[in-house]
């Protein structure tokens, strides 16, 4: 119990400690709190002010930020201003649409100053132009192509890269369609109208200048080559300018700062008004060239006709609907070359007949000048068929004869193209055999009629059926074959017996089997042969025509030297003369090759007309049988 009392007193004493030590503590934090209240009231005017002066410092503070802003703005303002004025440059481009964009959006926005930005955008819009102007004049220049051949010039691809970013800045300014309240829209309109109006005229005006020489060269050959080539020369000059059209529309789309329909229309049709010019003009050139000489210029007619008709199509969609154009320089130029196609058919023919009726004197031997031309012509024909046979229908079967063989009351029969121009190449053979026939009849040599009518109508024969050299049987029907080959057998057959049925007559045995009825016999035959002799030295049979040569000196052999050798085995044994060989001047192998040497000859090569024709009327004229 004792320890127990010790331990409570101790604690007591401990517990009584702790309370004073408390209360003292307690007595120091009072103190140290009427002290803090004490302090707080001294620092509090101090901080009161210290913030009253932080505020005007950072207020101090933002003002001279602002200062220098509105310096910076202005001085900003004042050299975009500078570099609108000062226009663009082609390697600073970016950084003048970059300040015109800005100034638009601040018009857009409706910011204080926004008329005088409109002014300068305006301004920049407009300096924009001139240097799309003056690029697209750059392109538009310099020498146009040459050569025999011609090749389109694009456009230069330097001046390409600085025209797409600008004509796509161009697009995107305001126009009174998309921005209706800015105040430069109607001036931008109009300037970009002008520029546009002014690229159709540079572009127009450089494709014509390309085109023109090309042109000029085209009608300048017409009266040199032949009429088929110088033809389709014209078709190929015309796509040539279809194409290049078609590629000023493609670029004009590219370039074109107003890109709506009735624009690019109005534009193009400026463009292209040159080369529509041109292209009137040069084919007015033709067609007086043709007009002036029909005969000649037939087949540039016909193959200019073919050629451009293929091209009709293409002509109305490049040239009449991408410009929206009611007229057609194409169609119409067509028109006048058709009248002339049409016209051609029944000179022609005519002609043919009045040749027939000769120039007077003796016509020689040798080919007519009517009877080449008629083989020309229709050679030419297949490579015009489509324009001929089109044409022919349009003039109607048979009135190439311009009345001749009408039958008043006759319905007519419809027929194809095909038949049409069979039908009139049938009129042309016709024709042709029909006037040699009446100029054999007329000479007063009825031996060199014959010759004459004969190489004539072989040469029609071979250059039209037997060897030609264009699709000629094609266009022929089996009646004008059949009227070739017919004649030809009756002018070979009027051959033999102009030439040499007197010499198989002279063998003809008579009633008075005298011995001088034998010499008489012998003597004329050998006298007939000298003349046919001198008569083929200088009337050539079948010059263009070696195999028919050939085949004619065999049937002349065949009709005469047999008939010889059977008229010397009669006679030999009567024993008519002491001196056979006084009046049988040769043997029969001697006749045989004499007359052989009659068709001798230049063989091989193209059929044509051989230089020793011109010999032959040369010695013709000589004689007295000039052409």
């Amino acid at each position: 119990m004792d320890d127990e009392t010790a331990e409570i007193e101790l604690l007591e004493q401990n517990l009584n400690k702790t309370r004073q030590i408390s209360q003292r503590m307690t007595s120091i934090l009072s103190s140290f709190d009427t002290r803090l209240v004490k302090l707080e009231k001294s620092i509090l005017p101090l901080y009161t002010s210290t913030q009253v002066l932080t505020r005007r410092a950072n207020n101090v503070e933002s003002a001279l930020q602002k200062i220098d802003e509105i310096a910076s703005y202005h001085e900003g303002v004042a050299a975009e201003e500078a570099l609108i004025l000062r226009g663009p440059q082609a390697n600073q481009l970016s950084a003048y649409t970059e300040v015109l964009e800005r100034m638009n959006v601040s018009v857009a926005f409706n910011s204080t100053d926004s008329r005088d930005k409109a002014r300068l955008v305006e301004s920049g819009a407009k300096k924009l132009i001139q240097l799309y102007t003056k690029l697209v004049a750059e392109g538009s220049s310099g020498v146009p192509p040459g050569g025999a051949e011609f090749t389109s010039v694009p456009f230069p691809a330097s001046l390409m890269n600085t025209l797409r970013p600008l004509v796509t800045f161009l697009r995107t300014l305001p126009l009174p369609a998309t921005h209706p309240s800015h105040p430069a829209a109607a001036g931008i309109q109009s300037a970009l109208k002008d520029a546009q109006k002014g690229y159709g005229d540079m572009r127009g005006a450089w494709v014509r200048k390309c085109l023109e020489t090309f042109g000029k060269r085209v009608v300048d050959r017409a009266e040199t080559i032949d009429g088929v080539a110088a033809g389709t020369e014209v078709g190929r000059w015309t796509d040539d300018m279809l194409a290049v059209a078609d590629e000023e529309y493609n670029l004009l789309l590219e370039l074109a700062p107003l890109t709506t329909p009735a624009n690019i229309s109005t534009t193009y049709a400026t463009l292209i008004s040159p080369l529509t010019n041109l292209f009137t003009s040069t084919l007015g050139s033709l067609g007086s060239l043709i007009k002036r000489n029909l005969n000649k210029n037939t087949f540039l007619a016909l193959a200019a006709y073919s050629s451009l008709t293929l091209l009709q199509p293409k002509w109305n969609d490049i040239m009449s609907r991408r410009a929206d154009r009611k007229e057609n320089e194409l169609k119409e130029g067509l028109h006048s070359i058709r009248a002339s196609c049409l016209r051609s058919f029944p000179e022609f023919l005519a002609d043919i007949r009045l040749a027939g009726l000769g120039k007077g004197g003796e016509i020689g031997t040798g080919l007519a000048d009517f009877t080449i031309s008629a083989v020309q012509y229709l050679e030419k024909i297949p490579a015009v068929q489509d324009a001929a046979a089109s044409a022919l229908l349009t003039l109607g079967d048979g009135n190439w004869k311009m009345g001749e063989g009408t039958q008043i009351g006759k319905k007519p029969v419809e027929v194809d193209e095909s038949t049409v121009l069979e039908h009139f190449t049938y009129d042309v053979v016709n024709a042709t055999v029909q006037s040699l026939l009446t100029l054999s009849r007329t000479n007063k040599r009825p031996a060199f009629g014959a010759i004459f009518l004969l190489n004539n109508i072989s040469y029609l024969r071979t250059q039209l059926i037997v060897r030609p050299r264009t699709d000629v049987p094609s266009i022929l029907s089996r009646p004008a074959q059949e009227l070739l080959n017919s004649n030809f057998r009756t002018a070979k057959a009027g051959y033999f017996d102009a030439n040499f049925s007197p010499l198989l007559q002279t063998l003809v045995d008579e009633k008075d089997k005298g011995k001088s009825a034998v010499k008489e016999k012998f003597t004329r035959f050998f006298d007939l042969l000298d003349e046919v002799t001198e008569r083929h030295a200088v009337a050539r049979v079948l010059t263009d025509d070696p195999d028919g040569r050939a085949t004619v000196a065999d049937e002349a052999v065949k009709l005469v030297v047999p008939s010889l050798q059977r008229f010397i085995q009669r006679n030999l044994g009567k024993e008519f003369s002491k001196n056979p060989q006084k009046y049988i001047k040769m043997p029969p192998e001697e006749v045989e090759a004499l007359i052989k040497g009659f068709y001798a000859g230049s063989s091989g090569g193209a059929p044509s007309v051989p230089p020793p024709e011109k010999l032959t009327n040369t010695l013709l004229q000589q004689a007295g049988w000039g052409w």
